[in-house]
């Protein structure tokens, strides 16, 4: 396994990362094999990821089962893994005191369930733009690391706008943004900038839901767009003799700014084969070339949280 430098963390994460929605709750496009997995077949995927060498694991307490989980299966493993977890964008109406104590109860909830007396990264889940701009959650977030409660602090955004209002505000040690051979939009100004930054780049949204993948044949036919065009990519790949997973998290990874790559799954043998391209470098530059004729311009399209229900 290939390990890298977290931005000015000083953390190194391996290549590829665990993202563990999957195993708290039925997430993705739905399909025939597609279910919540067991505790033992998600005791055993976690096992299975350190012994891979994967050394960060993605949670959130709005991941269902995911954190409990990871604290029953992977205590007596602590020392061996990073853990990166999330608080909740808060309500409107909480500020001062009594926003630091809600931050503070989020916290010690996720220690106890992950069964640890650290986190190692602790993000503010799907964080908006007026939220990072206004800058109170971030200076709590901020007060909790240098008092050692966390090691890093960062955030999980969305689109252009609100990578940037946390590159500008300059705390952030780590970001986690959506990136894939279809969703491009930060390729070529904010992802090099975050890298200049100093701050540390976990992509997620690879796969884009599940859409790179077989189960593309399972979305609706409102859709229909982005069914091409994953198609399109399928035939790029089938060429290079590579699956799709594989031709994703090939171009992703060999971004400079990335730090590391969420495989979000339940399937041991989906993240194997992950952690084994990711051993292989960035694709051959036509096949790279290939991928980057294939856009959407639709940018609902590259939003899962805007697709029709599945």
């Amino acid at each position: 396994m290939q390990y890298r430098r977290l931005g000015r963390t000083g953390l190194r994460v391996s290549a590829v990362a665990l993202g563990t929605v999957e195993i708290g709750l039925d997430y993705g496009i739905p399909s025939g094999d597609h279910r919540l997995p067991s505790a033992a077949q998600a005791t055993a995927l976690l096992h299975r990821a350190l012994d891979l060498g994967v050394n960060l694991i993605d949670t959130a307490p709005a991941y269902g089962e995911s954190e409990r989980r990871i604290g029953a299966a992977l205590a007596g493993r602590r020392s061996e893994y990073l853990i990166a977890t999330k608080i909740a964008n808060p309500p409107d109406d909480l500020c001062g005191d009594r926003l630091r104590a809600w931050v503070e109860a989020l916290l010690a909830a996720s220690l106890r369930a992950l069964r640890t007396d650290r986190i190692d990264l602790l993000q503010i889940h799907s964080a908006a733009p007026e939220t990072i701009r206004r800058g109170e959650l971030t200076a709590i977030l901020v007060k909790l690391r240098d008092a050692g409660f966390v090691r890093a602090i960062g955030a999980t955004t969305y689109g252009v706008e609100a990578a940037r209002a946390a590159l500008d505000d300059g705390r952030y040690d780590a970001l986690q943004v959506a990136y894939s051979p279809l969703d491009r939009r930060l390729e070529h100004g904010v992802l090099p900038a975050l890298r200049d930054g100093g701050v540390g780049v976990i992509v997620r949204s690879v796969l884009l839901k599940g859409a790179l993948t077989q189960r593309a044949e399972h979305l609706p036919e409102a859709l229909s767009e982005l069914r091409r065009a994953v198609g399109r990519l399928a035939d790029i790949a089938a060429k290079a003799q590579l699956t799709l997973p594989a031709l994703a998290y090939r171009y992703v990874l060999a971004h400079p700014a990335v730090s590391t790559a969420l495989v979000g799954t339940s399937r041991i043998e989906e993240l194997e084969e992950i952690c084994q391209q990711a051993e292989a470098g960035g694709l051959p530059p036509e096949v790279r070339d290939a991928v980057r004729t294939v856009r959407l311009d639709d940018d609902r399209l590259l939003d899962p949280s805007q697709w029709p229900m599945l």
